[in-house]
């Protein structure tokens, strides 16, 4: 097992406040990946005339709740789980497959290797390599799927590196891994971002191969981390079955069951969520790409994976100097085969990306 530094998450504004003693509430995160819209306006009204729903039990099934979720991603309602946030539901599919020995692609979220070597598993990690810009090569991947492994993880798009694997070649991994008895978790956390969802999500194939699990959540692109909403999708009815067996009987609060109906059918709030990242993932590529301080490695999600070239520069000083002036970058030396030269930024509104390449450039 890798061994994890702390870091500074997303996620943990009141550490920050603390430290440096800046209100939470003063700072940009660019370090969380959460769309910059924050929760759309339609949600924000109706959620509110739908508050006596706390009144009575969710539905167990959650019927209405997988109907929306199987029309936003073209599947079949009941090929589709809800759960505490995906986290809960990557917890939940590992502890009912127990993979003995499982193969993550890093570096990236350490959620996954956690929740293996809870349940036992031991881990092995497929590195990107900065040579080639962090994408993954399919074939030399796929000489690694042996019979000794149990389960192989890919986030896709990927989290740090913001690279991704095309449907077809998920549709290769996945005839390979047919063929030694893998399991293929996919997280598709940030797959909403990208430019074509059709060429990159997965969803499809769990309709031909019973050896996916794809999870998806609703804290980054439908901005809502504190909401807890995830789901999964997979065309497997005996993994369906035990995880359904396994799981608590209401895995969701009724509010957001209520969000999910209505989030997934907003389609003016998605549009608009893409257009905004696609625009600025364009435009901010070109700046740090030009700017002679950082390489930046070509990013398909709502974030960027950048090295720093000023030797005189760090990961911990660049973070330091942006919080000063109250916005949050990730430092990247904790992840796995990364070390104090890279950070990731997110893409925030304009006017915030533009101060922030200016404080980092500057």
């Amino acid at each position: 097992m890798i061994e994890h530094k702390d870091h500074f998450h997303g996620s943990d504004l009141e550490k920050i406040e603390a430290i440096y003693g800046i209100r939470k509430e003063d700072i940009i995160s660019f370090s969380a990946n959460v769309n910059p819209l924050g929760i759309s306006t339609r949600l924000r009204c109706e959620l509110a005339n739908h508050i006596d729903v706390i009144t009575t039990y969710p539905d167990r099934e959650y019927r209405g709740l997988r109907e929306a979720i199987a029309r936003y991603c073209n599947t079949k309602p009941e090929h589709i789980l809800v759960g505490n946030g995906s986290t809960e539901l990557i917890s939940l599919f590992i502890q009912i497959t127990h993979p003995k020995k499982a193969m993550i692609l890093g570096p990236t979220y350490s959620e996954y290797e956690r929740e293996i070597t809870l349940e036992g598993g031991r881990t092995t990690y497929y590195p990107l390599r900065e040579q080639q810009d962090f994408r993954l090569q399919i074939e030399d991947f796929k000489s690694k799927l042996t019979d000794d492994l149990d389960l192989i993880v890919l986030c896709n798009p990927n989290n740090p590196t913001s690279t991704c694997i095309t449907r077809d070649e998920m549709r290769d991994i996945l005839d390979v891994c047919k063929e030694h008895s893998i399991y293929v978790m996919v997280d598709e956390t940030y797959v909403e971002f990208v430019d074509d969802i059709s060429a990159i999500t997965a969803i499809p194939l769990t309709a031909y191969y019973n050896n996916i699990i794809i999870l998806r959540g609703t804290s980054k692109f439908f901005a809502a981390p504190g909401l807890r909403l995830g789901y999964a999708i997979t065309g497997n009815p005996d993994l369906l079955h035990q995880i359904s067996q396994y799981k608590n009987p209401w895995m969701i609060n009724s509010l957001a069951e209520k969000a999910g109906e209505i989030m997934f059918s907003d389609n003016e709030y998605i549009q608009k969520a893409r257009d905004l990242i696609i625009a600025e993932r364009l435009r901010l590529y070109s700046m740090y790409s030009s700017s002679g301080r950082f390489k930046a490695y070509e990013p398909t999600a709502n974030f960027m994976l950048l090295k720093i070239l000023d030797e005189s520069e760090s990961a911990s000083s660049l973070f330091d100097r942006a919080i000063r002036e109250h916005m949050m970058i990730r430092d990247c030396s904790t992840f796995p085969f990364l070390n104090d030269r890279y950070i990731r930024i997110c893409f925030m509104n304009p006017s915030d990306n533009d101060r922030l390449f200016h404080c980092l450039t500057s």
